[in-house]
């Protein structure tokens, strides 16, 4: 079996999946300042740059979808190469563009390869090495996903502040050659991970047609009113699609995705709830109370007053991975949630904020992001055997992907429209946001006390062996059906 020289070494395989994902999820929270300079020096509008963007995240969404059907039918590592070859390939796009098209195909690129090398990259990192690395693993995944995003605003201010945007494209593609590099120096050419499996056609067509409509309605809301069919006739075609997708995987025999297992299960569903509502309210949050703020401070000065949410999402990726074999774990999400309402309710206090208040504000959403997504998507994945790790994380990450890069354009949108004034359309939004963070929480909340499920000690070692889960999930409303809450033999946990 070929092998790279770094092969086998965890470090290497660490920064390889590090900077595979920072560039695409750092510049998704960093294009809002730069984006005049683009649409520039570009010659196009921020309509038609609006819809390159969209597409870019709906390609981020597919992907995480092909990226599994893939995993199952073709060499794993060999894919995982191609996919980093694409990035490089797209990055330069970007960053050499010299028309709006040849921006969106490097950039739709950008967001589909991130989400291929996450699904490719990330579950083998967490599986194929010892149970002691798993914290490490946890630590990455929550500050790669969402340290790169949390850093953005302030990455995105300091190339505003130089009135350009190409030097930030170019570190991105440097960033994504050294991804390639060391995708190759740590290559295992292993096979495929089930060359029987079914090819889901059906769920890949869905998926595209589903996140493409979504994601193009919420771009034309820039030039167009909400109650039109380019907005949200798309929007709602989109979202119905996604939801025949999951109906489709629930009810198919021989699934793509484990959606049945996952939504008949207590603590997945909790996991998933608190994960969809917490990227929704923390991206709206920032998206909106930073737009507030133009006009009143430089792009650097706004981008400098969200630096406390990076640094919130860096201590409680730490913590996170500190808490995997503790029982504190499961209690992460919950108190995440409160974070992340308090924030919001410290940016609704003055609109726009306060120098002091954002400060504030943004260290409690980083608080609040940190200790919410990456916990409850580890918690989905660790309720069922380590066998299905993959899946699960594409399942979540599709979710998680229409929730909070979908939901920040209506936000905006809703702002500008709905009010006697900006600021008043902002201050309402965010009562909105407020409402999702409390409401998310309510939700899961009561999913868990119905299901009977009671906090574990998670078995790193079981669920690494791929015996059976970390900690036995109850079926979904477990006891306010009468069903037996008691744990199943260690054989046929589900």
């Amino acid at each position: 079996m070929r092998v790279g020289p770094l092969a086998g070494r965890y470090p290497a395989a660490a920064l390889m999946v590090v900077f595979a994902l920072v560039p695409y999820l750092a510049l998704s929270a960093a294009l809002g300042p730069i984006t005049p300079f683009i649409v520039r020096d570009l010659h196009t509008n921020l309509q038609t740059l609006s819809l390159g963007l969209g597409l870019a995240n709906a390609g981020y969404a597919v992907g995480t979808i092909l990226a599994v059907q893939f995993a199952m039918l073709l060499p794993q590592r060999r894919m995982l190469v191609g996919y980093a070859t694409l990035l490089v390939i797209g990055s330069i796009l970007v960053a050499s563009a010299q028309d709006p098209a040849m921006f969106i195909v490097g950039h739709v690129l950008q967001g589909f390869c991130t989400s291929l090398l996450l699904i490719a990259a990330v579950p083998p990192l967490a599986l194929g090495f010892p149970a002691s690395k798993l914290h490490l693993t946890a630590m990455i995944m929550s500050m790669g996903l969402f340290g790169a995003v949390a850093l953005g605003p302030a990455i995105g201010g300091i190339q505003a502040s130089a009135h350009g945007w190409r030097p930030l494209f170019w570190i991105v593609a440097g960033v994504s050659a050294i991804a390639l590099v060391m995708s190759l120096l740590t290559f295992e050419d292993a096979p495929p991970a089930d060359p029987t499996a079914p090819r889901d056609l059906s769920a890949i067509i869905l998926a595209a047609v589903g996140c493409v409509a979504a994601f193009v309605g919420a771009s034309e809301l820039t030039t167009h009113r909400f109650v039109e069919l380019r907005t949200l006739g798309l929007l709602v075609g989109g979202l119905a699609v996604i939801v025949a997708l999951i109906v489709t995987e629930y009810r198919a025999r021989h699934p793509l995705l484990t959606i049945r297992r996952v939504l008949t299960s207590t603590i997945p569903v909790a996991g998933i709830v608190i994960a969809l509502c917490a990227a929704a309210a923390s991206v709206a949050a920032t998206t909106l109370t930073a737009s507030a703020l133009v006009g009143h401070y430089s792009p650097i000065h706004i981008g400098l007053l969200y630096l406390p949410e990076f640094v919130g999402a860096v201590l409680t990726a730490v913590l996170f991975g500190f808490v995997l074999d503790r029982i504190a774990f499961q209690y992460l999400p919950p108190i995440g949630m409160l974070f992340l309402a308090a924030g919001i309710l410290v940016f609704r206090i003055q609109v726009p904020s306060s120098q002091a208040l954002t400060l504030v504000g943004s260290g409690l959403t980083g608080i609040g992001l940190g200790t919410t997504v990456a916990p409850a998507l580890f918690a989905a994945g660790m309720s069922l055997p380590s066998r299905n790790l993959q899946r699960v994380f594409a399942i979540i990450e599709l979710l998680r992907a229409v929730a909070a890069f979908m939901i920040a354009p209506l936000f905006v949108h809703f702002a500008l429209t709905v009010g006697h004034s900006v600021d008043a359309g902002t201050g309402i939004a965010l009562w909105i946001g407020f409402g999702l963070a409390v409401g998310g929480l309510a939700v899961a909340a009561i999913v868990y006390l119905l299901g009977g499920a009671r906090p574990e000690t998670p078995d790193l070692d079981r669920f690494m062996a791929g015996e059976a889960p970390a900690w036995y999930s109850p079926p979904l409303l477990a006891r306010a059906r009468g069903g037996s809450l008691d744990a199943a033999p260690e054989p046929s946990r589900p």
